[in-house]
């Protein structure tokens, strides 16, 4: 049975709550959006803090949580590990890890499936009941993503790991030891798995080439704030002096960066207007500096940015992907949409996913003309080089956008297609739209409110 959704006026559409993944939005678009939108707390850092209580011995509180499935998913795990977790009514969650346990491996499993957070359990785990068990994980397939960088980070901090049918089993006989790492690629999960294990590993752990995204720094801030001794030096590398105990903390979330920016392209390429309530100035200025010389038009003022299209022909821009302070490769694909009207060619390399380009295929069935290469075409060889991903896309325009049935690749090439959608001429069904609930909350509930014209289906 499917019951239907209406996203044209304001105020209709209901919570994504119930949404299954054979959900179907049927966009039909050419309306500008326009009106205010709320980014709350980041996907990228939110998760993560929650998987921290695990760490202390006294309950902590996390506010400016936003309902989003990844959210969920840390939740349901947390719980089945025994942590107590009551969220009251301003959406503010209490962790209190005092009766964790071991969970069954099958529990673990069907709560799991779809994500890549668990693996950064392994630490706290190891921490609070001695093991832990990581299913085999999911999450967007944009690249190769490989955990061994989580790996070996356990295996130098002492623990022992096993692969088991369904997992890996790992576990600390002796306890965590504090090590000095070195990571090859300043990998943001390997880092985060470097925090979380070293906090209350015995002796001093130094990390060199770690990711220092404004996430790690607010996980950092967290961890300090339950009495870690972390410090920061500036270049790339972290030194934690570990402690026996932790304590909980009380901590506002950063805003997410990634759905502002999300956002502000939507704006650019429907030619409208948001107000994005909570998009912060000193996390995303990169990107601003980029959308301000692809010609978008920008306010900034305390309580968010306001994005808008000024009117006039968009430029070209030659553009590589980075990691922290460069420009990040979530902001990359929804600005590949906006790149297609502007008047001209455009060069994108993305430098820290190797197959990030995938999406691009819908967008050219909708009239985009994009191509990809294997060339790295940036100022600097990447470490994608010469080895046969499709790493670098070619996009001319302006493309007159047409509509087209697509599925939802992944969370921001799938965000990315529904912005092709709003902007398009046509009628556009996009299939598979749940993957987008893992980092954007309420988004049907938004674009409605932003006056987007579409009919969500959803399976009963």
């Amino acid at each position: 049975m499917l019951s239907k959704v209406r996203g044209h006026a304001v105020g209709q559409a209901s919570s994504e709550e119930a949404h299954s993944m054979s959900s179907v939005l049927t966009i039909r678009g050419g309306v500008p959006l326009s009106g205010r939108v709320a980014v709350r707390g980041a996907k990228n850092l939110v998760p993560k803090a929650m998987v921290a209580a695990l760490l202390g011995d006294e309950p902590s509180i996390l506010r400016n949580v936003p309902e989003i499935k990844d959210v969920e998913v840390v939740t349901n795990l947390l719980a089945l590990h025994g942590v107590g977790i009551r969220k009251d009514a301003a959406g503010d969650l209490t962790l209190d890890p005092a009766n964790a346990r071991t969970a069954q491996v099958a529990d673990i499993d069907a709560h799991a499936g779809d994500s890549r957070i668990p693996i950064l359990f392994c630490g706290p785990l190891i921490h609070a009941i001695g093991e832990a068990f990581i299913p085999d994980l999911g999450g967007c397939r944009i690249g190769d993503r490989p955990i061994n960088y989580h790996l070996n980070v356990l295996r130098e901090f002492g623990a022992v790991v096993d692969k088991r049918p369904g997992g890996i089993s790992i576990s600390a006989p002796k306890g965590l030891k504090g090590a000095k790492i070195s990571l090859p690629y300043p990998s943001v999960g390997a880092t985060e798995q470097v925090l979380l294990s070293a906090t209350r590993a015995e002796g001093i752990t130094e990390l060199t080439g770690a990711a220092t995204e404004p996430e790690i720094v607010d996980l950092i801030a967290v961890l300090q704030k339950m009495g870690a001794l972390i410090s920061i030096q500036s270049d790339r590398t972290i030194r934690i002096e570990g402690v026996p105990t932790l304590g909980g903390y009380v901590h506002t979330a950063l805003p997410d960066r990634n759905e502002a920016a999300s956002w502000a392209s939507a704006a650019l390429v429907t030619k409208g207007e948001i107000f994005v309530e909570g998009a912060l100035q000193r996390d995303m200025m990169t990107f601003l500096n980029t959308f301000r010389k692809l010609g978008g038009g920008l306010e900034i003022l305390d309580d968010g940015i306001r994005f808008f299209h000024k009117g006039g022909k968009l430029s070209p821009l030659v553009l590589e992907t980075d990691v922290h302070p460069g420009f990040m490769t979530d902001w990359q694909q929804p600005l590949v949409v906006a790149l297609t009207q502007a008047d001209g060619v455009s060069i994108v390399h993305e430098t820290v996913y190797e197959n990030r380009f995938g999406f691009t295929e819908a967008l050219r069935r909708m009239g985009a003309q994009i191509q990809v290469h294997r060339e790295c075409l940036g100022s600097v060889p990447c470490r994608f080089g010469q080895r046969n991903f499709l790493h670098s896309a070619v996009i001319s325009g302006p493309s007159e956008l047409h509509g087209a049935d697509f599925n939802v690749p992944d969370l921001r090439g799938g965000f990315s297609h529904l912005i092709a959608a709003l902007a398009a001429q046509g009628i556009s069904r996009a299939s598979g739209v749940d993957v987008i609930k893992r980092g954007y909350e309420h988004f049907t509930d938004k674009l409605a409110a932003l006056g987007a014209d579409f009919d969500l289906e959803e399976a009963a």
